[in-house]
């Protein structure tokens, strides 16, 4: 089965309009071609992301109440690490882009059924593996994917809206599950469990193959002839065979010493900032946001803050609530138009939330924010809000960065050899957030104990009424 077919010649010349000049100016045909583009990778960071996000809601109801919920992080985020250290830096040689995601669909299929099917707690654990599995492949494919499209404006503008799709799949998953919870968790997770199909279907129907870009780049100037692949021989390439001309260089994969020398100069560039990132966001989100807790508001005093806090178990959820949505909006930058950071801004969201992260744990310990709740709650929304940002502009940032990485002195732009180079820089990323989120899991247990028994060292006991 084939991907959508390639935009005739005329096309792609007019495409080279509406990318040199701005969209505005190119034809209807170019402007679609965009759109299908961004469509297709925001439909695939949107269902690749929301099975992960579905999990997470349905924590209360998947396992007993005497289950820690921890584990269910760890179950969600480790198989998830393991795909994203195991394929780009153990694997070799040429992605199958097709096979590996008809594989991720059928995974992540698994692994929602084994969930909804039995009532086992191990069972239920070893599907959210299967379905963590899956969606760590799947992020890494698709930013890999990205790289395949050229000039770099268009791949910049995939991996912008599969950002922005992965920012909505917090909304979307949580939304979701709201709705389905009402049905069961047989039926809520067994319906989910379908949303994979998605995935494939966009991208033999809605995606634009490679080659109609390519052949616009080739338009936009002229360069040394390079062979440039043609729809027949990627597809050829997905289904595990080698094109009759290709010569022993086309084929050749990165060794581990030539993936070690690609990842050196990614480690403070790019992968400790991730880090950094992920680790301070995710020990707010998991060890200090479910002690930031404060008295119920009464209609009389807060008439606005009292409709949306009920009782003590509310703030949680708000907290949530403005973090995917800022989450959302920063991930959605690129795509929106809002130039991306400059590279040596790249560490600033880092830097801001360890400042965020002291902020709120000193909040939680002490009250630094004083005696009067509503002002604490209006000031821990703004902070939170921040962190929402922060987080999502270091994502879409540094992998927009990584995927803009020119081609080794070494490899010829077109080359088999620099597209395996750009696959691995965009992938090796996957590491940094991904051992970032794996330690805050960790860290966010004793953090929020700790924080709790400080707070009723100074008589406030809230946090124990969880």
């Amino acid at each position: 089965m084939h991907r959508a077919t390639s935009p005739t010649a005329e096309e792609s010349r007019s495409l080279l309009s509406a990318e040199r000049f701005g969209a505005g100016t190119g034809t209807g045909s170019s402007r679609r071609l965009l759109l299908r583009l961004g469509i297709s990778f925001f439909l695939f960071g949107l269902i690749n992301n929301v099975l992960y996000v579905i999990i997470l809601s349905a924590a209360l109801d998947l396992v007993p109440p005497s289950t820690p919920k921890g584990i269910i992080a760890f179950c969600n985020i480790f198989p998830s690490l393991l795909a994203k250290f195991g394929w780009p830096y153990l694997l070799k040689g040429r992605i199958r882009y097709a096979r590996r995601l008809v594989g991720c669909c059928l995974i992540s299929m698994s692994g929602m059924a084994v969930v909804a099917m039995f009532d086992s707690l191990y069972m239920r654990l070893l599907g959210i593996c299967f379905a963590s599995f899956s969606s760590g492949l799947g992020e890494l494919t698709f930013l890999q994917l990205s790289t395949r499209y050229h000039p770099p404006r268009v791949a910049g503008h995939s991996v912008g809206y599969f950002a922005s799709g992965t920012g909505a799949a917090g909304l979307v998953g949580a939304f979701l599950w709201w709705e389905l919870r009402g049905l069961g968790v047989r039926t809520g997770v067994g319906l989910s469990s379908a949303l994979p199909l998605v995935i494939p279907a966009t991208y033999f129907l809605l995606l634009p193959h490679t080659s109609a870009f390519e052949a616009f780049e080739d338009a936009a100037a002229p360069a040394a002839y390079t062979p440039l692949a043609t729809a027949d021989a990627d597809d050829a390439d997905d289904a595990g065979e080698e094109s009759v001309v290709a010569s022993p260089k086309l084929l050749e994969a990165l060794s581990a010493s030539d993936k070690w020398r690609l990842v050196k100069p990614l480690l403070p560039k790019y992968m400790l900032p991730l880090f950094c990132v992920y680790l301070f966001e995710y020990t707010i989100n998991q060890g200090i946001a479910p002690t930031l807790v404060y008295p119920v508001p009464t209609p009389a005093e807060h008439p606005l803050l009292s409709k949306l806090i009920h009782s003590i178990r509310d703030y949680y959820p708000l907290w949530q609530l403005v973090y995917q949505t800022t989450v959302f909006l920063s991930r959605s930058s690129l795509s929106m138009g809002i130039p991306a950071l400059p590279a040596r801004l790249l560490a600033l969201p880092a830097a801001v939330q360890a400042l965020l992260l002291g902020a709120l744990a000193l909040e939680a310990a002490v009250g630094v924010f004083g005696g009067d709740a509503t002002r604490a709650v209006v000031l821990v929304f703004a902070l939170i809000a921040v962190e929402g940002v922060c987080g999502g502009l270091a994502y879409v940032n540094v992998y927009h960065r990584v995927n803009q990485e020119p081609a080794g002195a070494d490899a010829d732009v077109g080359s088999e050899r620099a597209r395996q180079e750009r696959e691995f820089r965009i992938g090796a990323i996957g590491l940094a957030d991904g051992t970032g989120i794996l330690l805050a899991s960790v860290l966010a247990v004793p953090t929020e104990v700790a924080l709790c028994r400080a707070q009723v060292r100074r008589g406030r006991e809230l946090c124990k009424q969880l």
